[in-house]
């Protein structure tokens, strides 16, 4: 089963909902054949495969070729780029056309906007022409440089109304869904009760109506430190140089290739 936005709505309040990222066709099948519903192509890229400090060197060449890879290595799941920045806050119309590419060029069912009641028109547009949209509020990595850092968001009672008024006008605007990142439990829990569309927790607690992690973050393999939110289900970063300084050693020492490894 082909899973679309609307199916991935429709699970509010009967499933909770498992979405992780991928950026190549590789990861994405793996992720697809695990019967995850949701693969997010996140700008997170940057930092995970292409050695950024942050996302805001990404381009949206950069994030097209990946999200066709990915939507190359997908047969179920539902894909969404995520819009990379400045490819949508200088107007309108520029979104449009980004959005655009990735539906016509990159096979992607979806978009991501990060950015609360601002982006409100934006979706509206983007929805209007038939290009579903998941928004994105709390920690925005986009806007790390106004944030001053990564930082827990909705902490003081007026940070949480603008939280709860962000939420609500992405819904009224068209949003299937809402990424919720790096915000307490509680107002997690909150927002995801006054939403008719799912929530998708990133750091946000349990009662979110779904949940989404990086897909390196989870499996253990950068050995790099992860945020207090992050779960290790895999351990493979001790695997993975294990098994490369099995090979290594083997070519030195010359048991590689054996017989039968040899034409």
């Amino acid at each position: 089963m082909k899973w679309t936005a609307s199916k991935l709505k429709a699970l509010k309040g009967e499933t909770k909902i498992s979405m992780v990222t991928a950026y190549d066709a590789l990861t994405a099948a793996l992720i697809d054949d695990a019967g995850i519903p949701a693969i997010l192509v996140g700008d997170s890229l940057g930092m995970t495969v292409l050695g950024y400090e942050t996302t805001l060197p990404v381009s949206m060449n950069e994030m097209v070729h990946h999200t066709a890879a990915v939507s190359r290595g997908t047969q179920n799941a539902l894909v969404i780029a995520d819009m990379p920045f400045m490819s949508y806050q200088p107007s309108v119309e520029m979104a449009l056309e980004n959005a655009g590419r990735f539906l016509k060029e990159a096979h992607a069912d979806a978009v991501k906007i990060e950015g609360g009641a601002i982006r409100a028109e934006l979706i509206e547009s983007l929805v209007a022409n038939g290009i579903p949209v998941l928004g994105h509020i709390g920690l925005t990595p986009q806007s790390i440089k106004e944030m001053g850092g990564y930082r827990v968001q909705g902490k003081t009672s007026e940070q949480a109304r603008q939280l709860m008024d962000d939420a609500m006008a992405i819904e009224q605007a068209g949003a299937f869904a809402l990424v919720l990142e790096c915000v307490p439990a509680e107002l997690g829990e909150m927002i995801s009760k006054a939403l008719t569309i799912p929530t998708i927790g990133i750091g946000a607690g349990g009662g979110c109506d779904g949940q989404v992690l990086v897909f390196t973050d989870l499996l253990g393999i950068s050995g790099k430190p992860v945020p207090k939110f992050v779960k290790h289900y895999a351990h493979l970063h001790g695997q993975i140089i294990e098994a490369l300084n099995g090979y290594k050693s083997e070519v030195e020492s010359g048991t590689f290739p054996a017989d039968e490894n040899t034409y």
